[in-house]
């Protein structure tokens, strides 16, 4: 999908258009082919440069063809729909033209820019082009910060459920989870390195307005990954400490049921010798044989019981 957006200079809002301008943001999703060959067409830019953010596994990194930079980072995505823990990170470029154009390259729909869309940025302006890059950046590390909070949240749910479980399958969504973290680790690690590039300041002519703004979005990229770290460390020991418990929660109730089935088989013991085909002298001339038998069988199932109770066997 191919969309063109631009800020009008009155309104200070950015708005759609159909025409290739300079100072225009393409908003490149998902391209096709005549998409991508209509917007090298107009920009002049190297074909290379969007045919490469077609790979889902392209690295962050800067690179120069031309009269354009492709500035690539990692941002976050939701993998599956039915489970939110489930995330993965995917390339996301953005291309500085010298000629005024702004290129951003997705493979996959992300939401990490509608708020560039739908105005929501205040200080957002198509024309200042390294502002827009910068603030793209910091809009990355915000959105990691966003998702490790909620990874943070459902961590604590699991546990809760974990310490009281016989499932593995709780056991995997934690696994998912730690999943999770080591994408980010891995992406954010890499983020670092292009910000670290870009405020170098020999790849982008910068104003000290967007250095202030490359520093906040520095000290966001490298929370994210202190708390990424963090969550899995904590994660991986918290795993191993519940699948022990998972484990003596089954060994629990195996006992339990063992204590049971030794409790029961005594009345059925007692039932099997008294039906022998041999004689049992005066209790089978009694009235009160069968009472006698059954009272006889429970007192002796209720011992059992409490004996097992008192060598936690029960």
């Amino acid at each position: 999908m191919l969309t063109i957006y631009k800020t009008n200079d009155q309104s200070k809002t950015v708005s759609k258009q159909k025409n290739f301008e300079s100072n225009t943001w393409i908003d490149l999703t998902s391209p096709t082919t005549e998409e991508i060959d209509k917007v090298v067409l107009e920009t002049k830019i190297d074909k290379d440069l969007i045919m490469k953010m077609l790979d889902e596994e392209e690295l962050p990194r800067i690179e120069e063809s031309g009269n354009a930079t492709l500035i690539v980072v990692d941002t976050p995505f939701l993998a599956d729909n039915h489970f939110k823990n489930k995330y993965k990170t995917y390339p996301l470029g953005i291309i500085i033209a010298k000629n005024g154009y702004v290129i951003t390259i997705s493979i996959k729909k992300t939401n990490l820019l509608n708020d560039f869309r739908t105005n929501k940025i205040s200080s957002f302006h198509t024309s200042k082009k390294t502002r827009f890059l910068i603030q793209i950046l910091l809009k990355t590390a915000t959105m990691y910060l966003k998702v490790l909070n909620q990874v943070n949240h459902d961590m604590s749910a699991k546990e809760k459920i974990l310490s009281k479980s016989t499932q593995n399958k709780h056991l995997i969504e934690l696994l998912d989870i730690e999943k999770t973290l080591v994408y980010f680790i891995t992406s954010l690690k890499a983020n670092d390195l292009v910000l670290e590039k870009l405020s170098k300041k020999n790849v982008l002519d910068m104003f000290e307005e967007d250095l202030d703004l490359l520093e906040d979005a520095m000290i966001e990229n490298k929370q994210a990954i202190e708390m990424s770290s963090i969550y899995r460390d904590i994660l991986s020991s918290v795993t191993d400490t519940y699948a022990t418990i998972v484990s003596n929660n089954l060994n629990i109730a195996m006992k339990f049921l063992a204590g049971i089935t030794i409790v029961f088989s005594i009345p059925t013991m007692i039932a099997s010798f008294l039906g022998m085909n041999v004689p049992l002298g005066e209790i089978a001339n009694n009235d009160f044989s069968f009472l006698i038998v059954a009272i006889l069988s429970f007192l002796l199932a209720v011992l059992i019981a409490i004996w097992l109770k008192k060598k936690d066997m029960l």
